[in-house]
Parts: C-alpha cells; sequence; structure tokens
C-alpha cells in the first residue's frame, strides 16, 4: 500500500510545479518584452500595474473575451483538441527534473523532485515529442493552406533537430554513466558543470532546443511575412492563448532542463548545508538562461528555411554524433 502522506506529498509538488509553470510563463512574457524593450531602446509594458507586471493579467482578460472563432471547413474535433496537445507535455515535462535535495518540511523528509526515474533522459524525449503532433493537428484540421504549410514546417523541422537534441543529452548522460537527472546533477557537484567537459553538446543543445520549440531565429513554422502567422493562424481568443502558453512554458521547460544538465542544476555553494539554497540556485539560472535566450531573438535575423534544414542535418547532427563518439573513447580509456 501506498502511503497516504506520500500520495498527498506527489500531489501537493504537482501543483506547485503546474502553478509555476502557468504563473512563471505569464511573467516570462513581461521580461521578455522589458529586455526586448531595453535592447532596442524602448519602454517596455508599463502601464499596466506597477512596473507593468499586471500586463500578462490585462493580456489574459482580454483574451478570454475575445470571440472564438472555427472555420466552417474545419475539423471541428482536431482543431479544438490540437491546443491542448500541444500544452500538455510542456506541463508534464519536468516532472523528472530535482529542485533540490531533500529537506525537512514540518517534521516530514520531503524530496525536491516529484519523480526520480531512471530513464529521466528518455522521459524528457518522448515528452517532448509529442507537442509536434499538436501544432501538426492544427494547421491539418484548420483547412487553410498557409497554416497546414506552417504545420508540415514545424513537422520536419523538429524531427530535424530532435536527433541533434537527443545527441547532445548523452555527453553528460556518459560523463554521468546515469540517465537519471538527479544523478546528473550530483555527478558535477564538487567538479566542473558538463558546459565546461561538454562545450559542443551544450551548444548543440542550446541551438537544437531553439529550433524545437519554434523560436527566433528558428521560427519558419510561424514566419507571419509567408504564412500569415503559420499552423495557428486561424486560431483566436482561449485557443490561440493555449499555442501562446505553451510556447514560453517550453521555454522555460528547455531553460530547466539546459541548466541541469550543463550548468549545475541546483548546486552551488553551501546547498549542503542549506538544502533550500538549491531551489534559489535554479531559479536564477533559469532566468540568466531566459536571458540569453531573449537576446538571440533580439538579435538573430531569420534563416532561409533550405539553410535551416542544412544546419540540422549537415552540421548539428554530425558533430554531436563525433562528440557522443569522443566522449565515450576517452570516458573509456579514463574509467
Amino acid at each position: 500500500m501506498v502511503d497516504a502522506a506520500l500520495i498527498w506529498e506527489w500531489i501537493i509538488k504537482s501543483l506547485i510545479l503546474i502553478i509555476f509553470l502557468t504563473v512563471g510563463f505569464m511573467y516570462v512574457t513581461v521580461y521578455e518584452r522589458r529586455f526586448l524593450a531595453r535592447i532596442q531602446s524602448r519602454i517596455g509594458p508599463n502601464r499596466a500595474g506597477p512596473f507593468g507586471l499586471l500586463q500578462p493579467a490585462a493580456d489574459g482578460l482580454k483574451l478570454i473575451f475575445k470571440e472564438e472563432l472555427v472555420p466552417a471547413n474545419a475539423d471541428k474535433f482536431l482543431f479544438n483538441l490540437a491546443p491542448i496537445i500541444t500544452v500538455i507535455p510542456a506541463l508534464i515535462v519536468l516532472a523528472v527534473i530535482p529542485w533540490g535535495e531533500s529537506m525537512m518540511i514540518f517534521g516530514r523528509q520531503v524530496n525536491l523532485f516529484i519523480s526520480d526515474i531512471n530513464v529521466a533522459v528518455v522521459y524528457i524525449l518522448a515528452v517532448t515529442s509529442i507537442s509536434v503532433y499538436g501544432i501538426t493537428l492544427a494547421g491539418w484540421s484548420s483547412n487553410n493552406k498557409y497554416a497546414l504549410l506552417g504545420g508540415l514546417r514545424a513537422t520536419a523541422q523538429m524531427i530535424s533537430y530532435e536527433l541533434a537534441l537527443g545527441l547532445s543529452f548523452m555527453g553528460p548522460v556518459v560523463l554521468a554513466g546515469s540517465l537519471s537527472m538527479m544523478d546528473i546533477v550530483q555527478a558535477q557537484q564538487g567538479s566542473l558543470w558538463y558546459v565546461v567537459l561538454q562545450p559542443a553538446a551544450f551548444l548543440i543543445y542550446f541551438f537544437a532546443s531553439i529550433a524545437e520549440i519554434n523560436r527566433a531565429p528558428f521560427d519558419m513554422p510561424e514566419a507571419e511575412q509567408e504564412l500569415t502567422a503559420g499552423y495557428h493562424a486561424e486560431y483566436s481568443g482561449m485557443k490561440f492563448a493555449l499555442f501562446f502558453m505553451a510556447e514560453y512554458i517550453k521555454m522555460v521547460a528547455i531553460s530547466v532542463i539546459g541548466a541541469t544538465l550543463f550548468f549545475g542544476g541546483f548546486d552551488g555553494p553551501f546547498v549542503d548545508q542549506y538544502p533550500w539554497l538549491g531551489p534559489l540556485y535554479l531559479l536564477a539560472k533559469v532566468v540568466i538562461y531566459l536571458g540569453v535566450l531573449i537576446w538571440v531573438r533580439a538579435t538573430w535575423p531569420r534563416i532561409r528555411y533550405d539553410r535551416l534544414m542544412q544546419l540540422g542535418w549537415k552540421i548539428m547532427f554530425p558533430i554531436a554524433l563525433l562528440n557522443v563518439i569522443i566522449t565515450a573513447v576517452v570516458v573509456v580509456l579514463i574509467y
């Protein structure tokens, strides 16, 4: 029998993670808009609430009351289902990420993670692969040629970059000797972070993950000057908000995963004496990582689609494969 207290612990930690992602995505939009404004010598949102902090609430209310339109010839079931399929993987992918070591809370030893499974890396790759179905179905079910082209672009792009992305995970996995994210973090404690030992794997992860979430400069599936917003061209109201929400939650997710794989996760000074510092260290690393993602969007132009495919297949995939081979050989020779 599973302890009832343990079940409640899982429920509470799951709710904390979902609330963190759903509230965090709102303020990632403010962070992005203010950071972009600073880079481009603008002011950014500053009207709704102090320092513009209530701008996400104002945008959310606007979208809630917007009329939701469904094209007459759309497949209505898939049209309504596609945003849900897109957002759910973004919410559950971080279930295997450790926020810190275990600590005493109200007299109970609580692990600062929902689940530490021994195939966490495989879980992350499997869950992130699901979201391509939502984008593809959104484009196809809309009965709009521009939306369909956006969905097909997204499918080709995600499949192409998932290969390099999966191989970029293998460097830390080989060095740690485990697929568990907790083991990967612990392997970096007291030693060099894997961004130093695996710089090629980190760069491939960084760019491949941007392509996976269709962010600039890899935002070809929603290139508005060509496809009138691409796969979500026919969406409005809260259905459009779900696509928007999924994109920013995925930004948070790839930042958390990247910080865990290559920057020690919750590792930091005095974290062994004060476990509550672990989540704060991880949050600080995620904020910096998000800042770099925003900086890339502000400064790099969108690349041509053929060059995007060449980058994935002819450059990133071979380098990622070569990095795995070299890492495996070095580990075998040393250990």
